[in-house]
């Protein structure tokens, strides 16, 4: 790769020219290759873009090293990672999390596998990525929603290659130094890509092609502190300690694999018209295993002894199992699947109608699909598993201590019996879809008219619908309980040629072994005549089932509850000028503009009316024919406009230096599946009533009024650039746990008490247990900071050492919003999810005579996220540092080696809930080696 005329000098000086030379002619041209050749293209764009942005570039597809285009984007200044089984896939950008955060492909709405509005960012092969923009500040023309930022993703435009033809290679071994720590875990994998760009018919015809493998193992050791959702005056002093209700010890495994597709044709007859087609379809298919034990204390029915406390907060005691009690220690064998799917399709028209009038037409499809199917199998110990009648071991006992960031201290009573087939009995297999489809169809009309005015350069217009619509699908198999066994869906019998001990080894070396179980084999066992599939279903024990079974009480109504549509028409137009003057004598330039939207949003909905008719009470079937009278159903909703005005000022001090400022007003959407109407409760065997009212189609946008001022400084070999930000956060949506809250005086039909075992006929008291709620607040904050760059190639050394660059970033972000979080026990304040104080990125590379080597760290200070346990659950994260290392030689203008380490150090995840003493997630990833070659023609 060679670089075109930068706009960067990347010159020296030399002897004086015959006056008849151009200005071209008197320039030495530095030929810049590789990494700082792609920095240099991002700084052009930054320098000249019209908006604050970060960009990475790319000459051609494939020529991005990284796993997905998150990886990348990690190494521009203000963003930071969430990572995911070691893997970058949520990022934050200026403190505020993904969710705030919008995407756009190729200048078009894109839906996302999660649920959510954020994109997941692995699902997007770096590979079939030319280039991705970080706008910090937006434009009218702009699509609204990232308060954050909006990432822009780019493919190929084939016509501005330089090249006719050109194809590229490229293939990747990986190998896991962490998998020989998960039994059964894979070691090795690979990375391909084929891509091909062309032009035809005298270069007014392009096509492009791409295809990107990724076949990855993932391989992880965790100890998953759970939240404290249950409250006991244990000390008998009137005030109340708080209890955990548990944690996890396991072993993750599996493979992921992913396929990218890219097509794209350019037809560009002449100057004054174009016409373009994309395609971009990526798979994305993960198979992952859970094994280990999961430990249960039940703190509201537990035998509490010798507790150790952090404040209110029991961190560390004796547990054990009361008569009516359901401590446990469940050996846990849970399987994952999940099937992930990304399409996007769009055509655009792009026609001067005239010197001075340009028109854009623009259609898109966007369409996004998960099933993810969550697969448990869970064991608890018996007295003798080899009986005919097997009776569940009630000797539990569980000592622990937390060690804060450390891992705890454990001794189960039971911890023999983990790996012994005549004590350890499959008490509950159950299997729990999430199944989504979102898909957005927009058209695009914009005008531009160059106008010939002293302060107007042109002006912009255009207008913008879309239609998205959102499909949630719950479904349900359940056999056995939790708990306890069940005379009638008695308990599976455990066989050699079933099992094989696991033993954890490392830093987990000193916790129990266990029994990993095969999944098909056991089920085949259990269920010979064929595996029941889920359903969608009241239960059959439902009690305001018409034709229930009075034998049962299975009630899954959150299955029906928690399914349903979520529609969305949003009617957006905009009007922008385009600023060219002087200020003081000074070129100034940018834009000023409004945009004004139009949101219709509504979800299916079935209302509790207690099977009053004259409220509107229906009977509602499941998928095997119960019928229910409990609910009406309709669809609920309400619709909204905002005015959303903005600036972006360009002035040219000098040459090199240039001062920006921004302001506009922005919003971000709530997360399309909680726009969903929900409101479910659920009885645990316990007792314990738990219920989600987190969902609404009432939910209003995140508002916020933002400024920008930054001062940039471009020289002959790099760029240094410094910034100040500041968000006014009008309105936000804020989660809430609610312990102990009063079911029956809300108004939820909970009993007081249920049978959980219909053969003992032995009744359990229902107790409150938590509602996980969200409401818009209003109270509002700010979220400011400050973010230094700086890049630079140093030319000006002698010899190899002219090769040497660096690339360094540091942000500040401070905010007064806090939120409230009692999942530590007692309510805390904690920061906006995402915000890191500190984030500090650095890159030091050198290129020199086909060599092409790097080091890059990011470190982030610690921060708030969501940690999956049994259910999300927002903890406070620790700081960490990631370290990559790539090093390539270019044998010849066609063949490149590279080589890679992602996670050099092997960092881990660690959270925590509030304070460090209360463990969250403790995980280990492990390092990813990557040896292949490039070839390109």
């Amino acid at each position: 790769m060679t670089a075109g005329v930068s706009s960067f000098v990347l010159a020296q000086e030399t002897a004086p020219q015959p006056a008849e030379q151009t200005t071209e002619e008197q320039v030495e041209v530095i030929q810049v290759r590789g990494f700082a050749q792609s920095l240099f293209r991002s700084l052009d764009s930054k320098r000249f873009g019209d908006v604050v942005s970060e960009t990475i570039s790319a000459d051609d597809l494939g020529a991005l090293p990284d796993v997905s285009i998150a990886d990348a984007l990690t190494r521009l200044p203000g963003i930071s990672a969430v990572r995911t089984g070691g893997q970058a896939a949520e990022i934050n950008i200026r403190g505020m999390s993904g969710g705030f955060v919008f995407s756009t492909l190729n200048g078009r709405e894109q839906v996302s596998t999660s649920g959510k509005r954020n994109i997941e960012f692995d699902q997007y092969p770096s590979e079939l990525i030319s280039s991705a923009a970080v706008y910090k500040s937006p434009k009218a023309s702009l699509i609204e929603g990232g308060v954050a930022g909006t990432v822009e993703l780019q493919t190929a435009r084939v016509l501005s290659n330089d090249k006719t033809h050109t194809f590229t290679a490229n293939l990747r071994g990986m190998q896991n130094d962490r998998a020989n720590e998960v039994p059964d875990g894979e070691e090795f994998g690979h990375r391909f890509s084929l891509s091909y760009q062309g032009k035809f018919l005298d270069d007014t015809l392009g096509l492009a092609l791409g295809y990107a493998r990724l076949y990855q193992p993932s391989v992880a050791t965790q100890f998953i502190g759970l939240a404290y959702n249950v409250s006991r005056d244990l000390n008998q002093d009137d005030t109340p300690e708080y209890i955990s209700e548990g944690f996890e010890i396991q072993h993750l495994g599996g493979e992921e694999t992913r396929n990218g597709y890219l097509g794209s044709l350019q037809w560009q007859p002449n100057e004054a018209f174009s016409l373009t087609g994309d395609v971009f379809i990526s798979q994305f298919d993960r198979e992952a295993f859970a094994r280990g034990f999961r430990v249960k204390f039940e703190g509201a029915t537990a035998n509490i002894s010798n507790p150790i406390y952090n404040g209110s907060s029991l961190i560390g005691g004796n547990i054990s199992r009361t008569r009516n009690g359901f401590t446990r220690v469940e050996v846990v064998n849970d399987d994952n699947r999940d099937a992930d799917e990304v399409h996007s399709y769009g055509i655009k028209a792009d026609w001067d109608i005239n010197d001075g009038v340009n028109l854009v037409f623009d259609l898109s499809h966007s369409r996004a699909s998960s099933d993810f199917r969550n697969g448990l199998l869970w064991s608890l110990v018996a007295q003798d598993a080899t009986v005919a009648n097997p009776v569940l071991d009630p000797n539990v006992s569980i000592n622990y201590q937390l060690n804060g960031l450390n891992l705890p201290a454990i001794g189960l009573s039971q911890a023999d019996a983990f790996s012994d087939i005549n004590r350890l009995m499959v008490s509950k297999y159950g299997i729990y879809p999430f199944v989504n489809t979102d898909e957005v169809n927009a058209a695009r009309l914009d005008l531009s008219f160059d106008l010939e005015l002293p302060v107007i350069r042109s002006v912009e217009f255009g207008v913008r619908y879309s239609a998205r619509r959102y499909l949630n699908d719950r479904s349900v198999f359940e056999y056995g309980s939790d708990g306890t066994f069940l005379t009638g869906q008695p308990p599976l019998r455990l066989t050699a040629d079933m099992v094989k001990q696991v033993d954890f080894k490392g830093k987990f070396a000193n916790y129990p072994s266990y029994l990993a179980i095969d999944l098909d084999k056991a089920l085949a066992a259990w269920f010979p005549q064929g595996i029941p599939q889920p359903v969608q279903t009241w239960g059959a024990g439902n009690p305001d089932v018409i034709n229930r079974d009075p034998n049962s009480t299975v009630n899954t109504a959150w299955s029906l509850l928690e399914s349903g549509r979520v529609y969305e028409d949003v009617l957006a137009s905009y009007l922008m000028a385009n600023l060219d003057t002087e200020l003081f004598g000074l070129p100034l330039t940018g834009n000023i503009g409004v945009r004004r939207v139009t949101t219709d949003q509504s979800a299916t909905n079935l209302s509790d009316v207690d099977g009053d008719p004259l409220r509107g009470a229906q009977n509602i079937a499941d998928e095997v024919g119960l019928i229910n009278t409990r609910y009406a159903a309709g669809i609920v909703g309400e619709k909204y406009t905002k005015h959303l005005p903005s600036l972006n000022l360009n002035l040219a001090l000098t040459d090199e230096w240039q001062l920006r400022f921004a302001s506009a007003k922005v919003i971000s959407r709530p997360p399309i599946n909680r726009l969903a109407s929900v409101t479910s409760f659920n009885i645990s065997d316990t007792g314990e009533i738990t219920g989600n009212s987190s969902n609404s189609p009432f939910l209003r946008p995140f508002e916020a009024n933002q400024y920008d001022l930054s001062l940039e400084y471009y020289f002959g070999t790099g760029a240094l650039a410094a910034a100040l930000f500041y968000k006014d956060i009008q309105s936000f949506i804020q989660d809430d746990v609610l312990p102990e809250f009063d079911f029956k005086a809300a108004g939820f039909p909970v009993p007081d008490f249920i049978i959980p075992d219909p053969e003992s006929g032995v009744p359990v008291a229902t107790r409150n247990g938590s509602l996980f709620t969200a409401v818009n607040n209003s109270n509002g904050g700010y979220i400011r900071g400050a973010e230094i760059a700086w890049t630079q190639v140093f030319k000006a050394l002698p010899g190899a050492l002219s090769g040497l660059g660096a690339q360094l970033s540091y942000s500040y972000t401070e905010s007064e919003v806090s939120l409230i979080n009692s999942l530590g026990g007692e309510p805390i304040e904690t920061t906006f999810e995402g915000l890191s104080k500190n984030v500090v990125n650095a890159t030091l590379f050198w290129e020199y005579e086909g060599i092409d080597t790097r080091i890059n760290a990011r470190y982030r200070s610690p921060f708030v996220s969501s940690q999956v346990g049994i259910n999300e659950q927002i903890t406070n994260f620790d700081s960490e540092m990631v370290v990559d290392f790539q090093f390539g030689y270019q044998f010849n203008d066609n063949l490149k080696m590279l080589f890679q380490v992602n996670n050099l150090t092997d960092e881990p995840t660690k959270s925590y809930f509030g304070q460090q003493a209360m463990t969250g997630t403790l995980q280990f990833f492990g390092r990813q080696y990557f040896l292949g070659a490039v070839y390109s023609f």
